[in-house]
């Protein structure tokens, strides 16, 4: 089973670069950040034409999350106990025996800010339903765009970023706290070196200077960490013509 977590910064514009990385990099599974559509407005057809069945929860203009699938998810969840959220960033569904929870974590916009408080304590609670989740479902994976750099290797700068936001310490305190529920990094259960980043911001010719912080995450639990055989970051969508700030990430199973 192949992997994928890519946050698309609207599928709208970004549809016809999905299908062609779907078309040749072929993951089973993937789940989307970012979407930007209404439910009535997910391109369902388009998608099942190349190969995908597809579950989401989306909003107009913001937010936005959807997994799509070659067997049809089940099992879907789009609220969580105690997260009373308009936003549209979490969904869970099961696939093949795995249960996926796709998250689109809250930025937090700078230190300090009454949005960086809401993202701690959002992030508080979804590390109470994953706790529920990995004990209901071993055969775990959350993934998505965290909006956390989880240490200095994964930021170019980790001078200039050290207090910011998505790299400062409570933030980090609290992607451990959820990690610690037995969950593991499966990029870092590969590699260890620094310089690796999944997003670039559009300014600066950061993506031509390695500017980039890796911000997007696939978690697995112990019950699958014997099964990953590889994981990657492909840089390749983000070379193209109107790229999203983010490029895929995967992450192979042999289950």
């Amino acid at each position: 089973m192949k992997i994928a977590s890519w946050n698309v910064n609207s599928l709208k514009v970004r549809l016809p670069q999905l299908t062609e990385w779907a078309a040749e990099a072929k993951p089973d599974v993937i789940a989307l950040q970012e979407t930007k559509l209404e439910d009535a407005k997910f391109p369902v057809d388009e998608l099942a034409a190349a190969g995908y069945r597809a579950v989401y929860s989306g909003q107009k203009t913001y937010n936005g999350v959807a997994i799509l699938a070659r067997e049809e998810p089940t099992d879907v969840v789009t609220d969580i106990p105690r997260l009373d959220d308009p936003q549209r960033r979490i969904l869970a569904a099961t696939v093949g025996g795995v249960r996926v929870v796709d998250l689109y974590v809250v930025n937090g916009k700078a230190v300090g800010d009454e949005k960086y408080a809401y993202k701690l304590d959002w992030l508080a609670k979804v590390r109470d339903f994953l706790e529920d989740e990995l004990r209901r479902h071993p055969k775990l994976v959350v993934l998505g765009d965290f909006n956390i750099a989880p240490d200095d290797r994964d930021v170019y700068d980790p001078v200039a970023w050290g207090g910011e936001v998505l790299c400062s310490p409570p933030e980090r305190e609290a992607l451990k706290a959820i990690t610690d529920l037995g969950l593991h990094d499966s990029f870092r259960l590969f590699e260890q070196e620094a310089g690796h980043f999944s997003w670039w911001d559009y300014r600066q010719a950061a993506f031509r200077r390695n500017m980039g912080l890796r911000i997007d995450l696939i978690l697995i639990g112990d019950a699958l960490k014997s099964a990953a055989k590889a994981a990657a970051i492909d840089r390749t969508p983000r070379r193209w013509e109107r790229p999203s700030d983010h490029t895929p990430v995967t992450l192979d199973l042999d289950i």
